[in-house]
C-alpha cells in the first residue's frame, strides 16, 4: 500500500464507487493524527465503518479504535487467523492477510523482513491481530518464536477469554473457574500469564489494557507500532469481552470492561530502556512540532 497506489486520477474518480472516492478524499490516509485520529472519530471517513460482528461486541469497538490509531494506515498491513476479529479486520480499507490457524506471527516475521529489504527507505508497519486461541493456544509456538527472534512487528491479542467463534470452548486465557457452554464444570487451571511470557521472550514494549479510555488505548497502539519499527517485538494484551458466551447484556458491556480494568486487566505498561528512548524521542519531536505549529497560527492571527 501507498498513497500513490490508492489515489486515482481525477478523470477516473467518476467511474469508481462513491465509498472508495470518499475514502481517498476524506479518509485518514496521508493525514496526521491531529486530523484523522481517535480524537476526531466521526469527523473523517474511517477505514472501518461496517462489520458483521455481534451487537455490543467490545472487540469490534477496539478494532475500530485500532484503525483510527494507526500512525500510517496507508503503509500498514494486518495479519490474522480464524476467529471473531477477522470478521471486522477484513472489512477495513487496510490490507489484511488471513492465514492458517495460529500462523499469523510466522507470516508477519517473513513479511516484516521482506518490507525492510524491499523498501529500506520507507516505514512499513506490520501488525498481527488474533484472538486468545490464535495467539496463545494454537499459535503459541509461532508467537513465542517471533518474540524470541526479535522480529520487528506488533502483536495484538484480542482476548475475549473464550473460543467465541466456535461454540464457547475454554481457552488458555479463560479465567480459572469460568463456566462456559463447553466447560460446564468450570475451567480447572489459571489464566496464562501472557504479558509475563512476552517480557521473558524478548518483547521490548508490552501493554495489558481494558480499552475503556480511548486516548490511552490509542497511545499504547501507536507506541507499540513505533517501537517495533526500530527496536523489536511489541505486544498488546487487550480485553475484548465476548458478551454472547459470557452472557453480558449489550448495555453492560462497557461497564464490564471497566470492572475488568480493576481486576484481571489493570493497566500495565512495560518498556525496555531502548524502547523508552525511542518513545521519548518521537513524542518529544511531535510535541515540538505542535508547539511550533501553534506559534505559527498565533503569528498569523496577529498579522
Amino acid at each position: 500500500m501507498s498513497l500513490k497506489y490508492m489515489t486515482p486520477t481525477e478523470q477516473f474518480k467518476k467511474y469508481l464507487p462513491k465509498d472508495y472516492v470518499e475514502l481517498v478524499d476524506y479518509g485518514p490516509f496521508g493525514k496526521s493524527q491531529d486530523e484523522a485520529g481517535v480524537n476526531n472519530i466521526g469527523q473523517f471517513k474511517e477505514v472501518l465503518e461496517e462489520h458483521p460482528m455481534c451487537s455490543g461486541c467490545l472487540m469490534a469497538y477496539f478494532i475500530r479504535v485500532f484503525f483510527a490509531a494507526l500512525p500510517n494506515p496507508e503503509d500498514t498491513v494486518t495479519l490474522g487467523t480464524a476467529g471473531c476479529g477477522r470478521l471486522a479486520i477484513s472489512q477495513a480499507a487496510v490490507p489484511f492477510i488471513y492465514g492458517n490457524y495460529g500462523d499469523q506471527n510466522a507470516m508477519a516475521s517473513g513479511l516484516s523482513r521482506a518490507f525492510r529489504l524491499r523498501f529500506p527507505d520507507k516505514k512499513k508497519d506490520v501488525v498481527t491481530l488474533a484472538g486468545d486461541g490464535g495467539t496463545m493456544d494454537i499459535g503459541f509456538s509461532m508467537t513465542m518464536h517471533s518474540w524470541i527472534r526479535g522480529e520487528k512487528f506488533t502483536t495484538i491479542m484480542l482476548d475475549n477469554e473464550v473460543y467465541g467463534n466456535t461454540g464457547g470452548q475454554e481457552s488458555g486465557m479463560s479465567p480459572q473457574g469460568a463456566i462456559l457452554k463447553m466447560a460446564p464444570e468450570g475451567k480447572k487451571f489459571e489464566k496464562m500469564p501472557a504479558t509475563e511470557l512476552a517480557k521473558t521472550a524478548g518483547c521490548v514494549y508490552v501493554v495489558r489494557i481494558s480499552p475503556t479510555n480511548i486516548k490511552k488505548t490509542a497511545k499504547s497502539i501507536k507506541r507499540a507500532i513505533l517501537v517495533a519499527r526500530e527496536v523489536g517485538p511489541t505486544f498488546i494484551h487487550v480485553y475484548t469481552s465476548c458478551n454472547i458466551e459470557y452472557s453480558i447484556p449489550t448495555e453492560e458491556v462497557f461497564k464490564d470492561a471497566k470492572d475488568q480494568e480493576k481486576d484481571r486487566f489493570s493497566f500495565e505498561e512495560y518498556m525496555t530502556d531502548e524502547a523508552r528512548e525511542v518513545i521519548e524521542r518521537i513524542e518529544g519531536e511531535e510535541k515540538k512540532a505542535k508547539k511550533a505549529k501553534k506559534g505559527a497560527r498565533k503569528e498569523e492571527v496577529v498579522s
